[in-house]
């Protein structure tokens, strides 16, 4: 089992709960950003439980590889999904920000498949 893999899936969940905290409670830092990029309301407590299960499929992926595996690619293809909604209405405050989490999760999905 691999250390960079365990730090790096604890460290991507605890964003990932942070952040979809966020979004549960309708933080006004976030609401803009989700209204801009076209996410309507009721969807953003889905985005919310979304990333509420890849945190806990990382988590679990410590012990259990091919369910870390699986949410990593769940976790890429969020933030692959986040990337192109700031792109695609030229939000490029947005953009960075998600394309660093994006890579974060495709070095987690690379180590996670690495270990199997």
């Amino acid at each position: 089992m691999s250390v960079a893999y365990i730090v790096l899936a604890v460290l991507l969940s605890l964003m990932l709960v942070v952040s979809g905290r966020g979004k549960l409670v309708k933080d006004p830092k976030i609401m803009p950003v989700m209204t801009a990029v076209g996410v309507s309301p009721g969807m953003v407590p889905v985005l919310a439980v979304l990333e509420f299960a890849g945190a806990g499929g990382l988590l679990v992926g410590i012990g259990y590889r091919p369910l870390g595996v699986a949410a990593a690619v769940g976790v890429v293809l969020y933030f692959l999904g986040a990337v192109i909604a700031h792109l695609r209405v030229k939000d490029l405050k947005g953009t960075p920000g998600a394309g660093v989490l994006l890579v974060v999760s495709a070095a987690e999905l690379t180590l996670a498949a690495a270990s199997m």
